[in-house]
């Protein structure tokens, strides 16, 4: 459905039914009242012209109708601290304001997640918070929820395909401030480990990485800028650089898991960290101090971005903010510097 085009309402429905807008909310709610085949063909009609009551709008105007407090969750993986720390934000807003959150794993992987917002949409939850998958390519899925006038958040990796209130993180600056500090602190050579091109925290991140080493007249090196935002892949492509004719004296990488890799691969080639070799991850979860070294990396606050972007959902919710008014959120980064630098 284009967004130029409004949204489909019962009152349309029961006009080209030829039926009482009391007949499809009653079949849309699944009422006793209405036969089980003209629930049937009001509820497929509705579906082929993909129309999704907002839940909560309707318990608002019937006040005898216990609104919906369901808020839909979509998180792309579990094994990121981040994100489990996003999540606990998200739910302890959500609770402090009388809602529950339903939570779905994308698996990083767009179908999946496309499947996810169409139960999200039979569910009738009042709103949906998510951070898009890696691959996702096409945004109709999360177009239908603006078309259904069903407020939607996004959080980390924002979709620049929708125009969508956002919560991130000041991945700029982030970067910017860690590679200075390496920098600063003597590094000469800096390798970039970085997410998916498409993704825009990826895009910032790698930004804040350029602007730094041009502003201390370093040159960018293509040979030891590298698409990695695991463990595994740091460990392949890490030997790969430190065979060069100028090893990296510095790196710097999208996560912390990656920066561990990297952390690993270095000291069992016999460096020593920060000595030789200077390492900054990126955001702040458990296993940055669970290695030896500590890790320094940059503090992504995700229990505040999840808080953030709960409040933004539950305001458009109850119409304490208006559901078209799009809101950008920014939440400050910080560097903690712990062993793996001088």
């Amino acid at each position: 459905m284009s967004s130029d085009k409004a949204p489909m309402t019962m009152k349309d429905i029961a006009r080209e039914l030829g039926i009482s807008v009391a007949t499809v909310s009653r079949a849309l709610k699944d009422s006793p009242r209405i036969s089980e085949e003209r629930r049937r063909v009001i509820q497929q009609y509705a579906r082929e012209h993909n129309f999704y009551p907002n839940a909560i709008g309707e318990a608002l105007r019937h006040s005898r109708v216990m609104p919906s407090k369901v808020i839909g969750v979509i998180v792309p993986e579990f094994t990121h601290y981040y994100f489990s720390s996003i999540l606990t934000g998200i739910e302890e807003a959500a609770m402090s304001r009388g809602y529950y959150i339903m939570v779905a794993l994308s698996n990083e992987m767009y179908e999946r997640e496309a499947r996810i917002c169409e139960m999200f949409h039979r569910q009738k939850v009042c709103g949906v918070i998510v951070s898009q998958a890696k691959d996702t390519h096409n945004y109709d899925h999360f177009q239908k929820f603006i078309d259904s006038n069903i407020p939607i958040v996004f959080y980390d990796r924002i979709c620049t395909g929708v125009n969508a209130s956002r919560v991130v993180v000041d991945d700029y600056m982030g970067a910017y401030n860690a590679v200075t500090y390496l920098i600063e602190t003597g590094c000469k050579r800096i390798a970039y480990y970085g997410g998916p091109v498409q993704l825009e925290i990826s895009k910032n991140r790698y930004n804040g990485y350029k602007d730094a080493l041009l502003k201390h007249g370093l040159q960018i090196d293509e040979t030891i800028i590298s698409v990695c935002d695991n463990r595994a892949d740091a460990e392949l492509i890490t030997p790969k650089l430190m065979a060069l004719e100028t090893p990296p004296d510095g790196y710097f990488a999208v996560n912390d898991d990656t920066a561990i890799g990297i952390l690993y691969t270095v000291k069992h080639a016999g460096l020593h960290v920060p000595e030789d070799v200077c390492i900054c991850g990126f955001t702040n979860g458990q296993r940055a101090v669970a290695c030896d070294p500590m890790l320094t990396t940059v503090e992504q606050r995700g229990k505040r971005v999840g808080e953030e972007a709960a409040e933004i959902l539950i305001d458009k919710v109850e119409g304490h903010s208006p559901i078209e008014k799009v809101e950008k959120r920014i939440v400050r980064t910080r560097l903690v510097i712990r062993g793996t630098t001088r």
